[in-house]
């Protein structure tokens, strides 16, 4: 039987929330110790552990407490209450772009976090051909790094995490960031470790807890909702996914994914509260008018969604900001699946709507039905142009903005990217 490396016991992290800065300072000179915060619990009362050579998968929605949890496990956080007992070397692959200096070339970076490991610069030096290899990230890993792409992120700290073998390998949505055939291999390289490592591996992608996963943890809320059988807890995460997702209830709506309706609000209509589109995310264009906010929401509740259902009514709402007078603008945006497949795109050009071409800011409200897609994580890139479809100039094409996951397809794994709703087979 193979021995406990990780031994989690009744871990809770609790964080105190002020409604106003002033209050810290308050509840920190009261006489009477009166509270001025709430707590909130990000973890509470945790317990589990994880063998030698077990690959464990821990799954649950955004604000879980996963990431949490793999902040206390690597040091990084500290507990409020519990304890954590590992026996082994850890390398985790916790955020993208940890532990970089973006000012270092990749082989600079390699020594650097090599050392953060553990490892004499004679240690690293032993191994740096194979991390240089595995990232394939050409001369680039003589550049400073705040030249990459988050791809070229993702390679070089997965390179480095696997190749200073770990006897304890944490892994945190890492492998969602790459093309196709890098993700293949890191996958390849998971299936080498399963023989000889312990992995912890935090991702939304069921089919990889499946594949890989001896067994699975599932938290929500902070609390541990369920361990064992990867495919038993998939089944119950995926059900309490669908409850979530379908609180509001389903729409109704006639409209369909190939019968878009686009409106821009009204100057007296209530704005949504939108994403904010950040400096980090990848983008092109002169900028001239600017994606500024995007957000999806549901149609019939008004609920801003991050997981839909199949058939769902909803609207996706892109907010645009004119700098200067533009003539004949475009607003759109294309949604992917994980792998980059094209599953839909369209813009204002083709639903034959006016937009707001004067100079402010202003949100656009695309209403439509979601087709059956295939359980997974989905991308929405919205973009602003000015011309018409055969000739255009791209003002703001912002990537991957918006990222929602679909639950709820009764009908497996689907050949293709949709599924047809009205089909039938005669045989004659």
């Amino acid at each position: 039987m193979n021995k406990c490396v990780i031994d989690i016991e009744h871990l809770t992290k609790i964080y105190k929330l002020y409604q106003k800065p002033v209050d810290r300072l308050k509840e920190a000179l009261s006489i009477t110790r009166k509270s001025y915060h709430e707590d909130y619990y990000a973890l509470n009362d945790i317990s589990f552990q994880v063998n030698q050579r077990e690959i464990v998968g821990i799954i649950g929605t955004n604000g879980s407490g996963k990431s949490t949890l793999l902040k206390i496990l690597t040091g990084v956080l500290s507990p409020s209450a519990g304890k954590v007992n590992i026996e082994g070397k850890i390398s985790a692959l916790l955020e993208l772009g940890a532990g970089f200096n973006p000012d270092y070339t990749g082989i600079e970076n390699i020594y650097l976090n090599g050392t953060v490991l553990g490892y004499s610069r004679a240690e690293i030096t032993r191994k740096i051909d194979g991390i240089i290899e595995f990232a394939d990230i050409g001369d680039y890993i003589h550049q400073p790094v705040r030249n990459y792409s988050s791809g070229m992120f993702a390679r070089l700290a997965f390179a480095v995490a696997i190749n200073v073998d770990p006897e304890i390998l944490i892994v945190d949505e890492a492998l969602s960031v790459g093309d196709i055939r890098f993700q293949q291999k890191c996958y390849r390289k998971m299936e080498e470790f399963r023989r000889t490592k312990t992995v912890l591996l935090v991702t939304h992608d069921i089919n990889a807890v499946t594949k890989f996963c001896q067994r699975v943890v599932w938290i929500e809320r902070g609390k541990l909702m369920g361990i064992g059988d990867p495919v038993e807890i998939a089944k119950q995460y995926q059900a309490y996914l669908m409850n979530y997702t379908l609180e509001g209830g389903a729409a109704d709506g006639e409209t369909d994914i190939l019968n878009v309706k686009s409106r821009n609000t009204s100057v007296t209509a209530e704005k949504y509260s939108l994403n904010a589109i950040t400096s980090d995310m990848e983008n092109f264009g002169d900028k001239t008018a600017e994606i500024t906010g995007i957000g999806l929401f549901d149609a019939k509740s008004g609920a801003a969604r991050e997981i839909v259902a199949p058939k769902m009514c909803v609207r996706l709402v892109i907010e645009v900001e004119n700098h200067e007078v533009i003539h004949n603008e475009i607003i759109g945006f294309s949604i992917k699946d994980r792998l980059g497949n094209m599953i839909f795109q369209t813009n204002t050009y083709v639903l034959q709507t006016q937009a707001c071409e004067e100079q402010g800011r202003y949100q656009y409200v695309f209403e439509f039905e979601m087709p059956r897609l295939n359980d997974g994580t989905y991308t929405i890139s919205p973009a602003v142009a000015e011309g018409t479809l055969l000739d255009h100039k791209q003002h703001n094409w912002v990537f991957d903005a918006y990222i929602f996951n679909v639950v709820g397809n009764h009908f497996g794994d689907l050949q293709g990217f949709v599924r047809f709703d009205d089909i039938s087979v005669n045989i004659i």
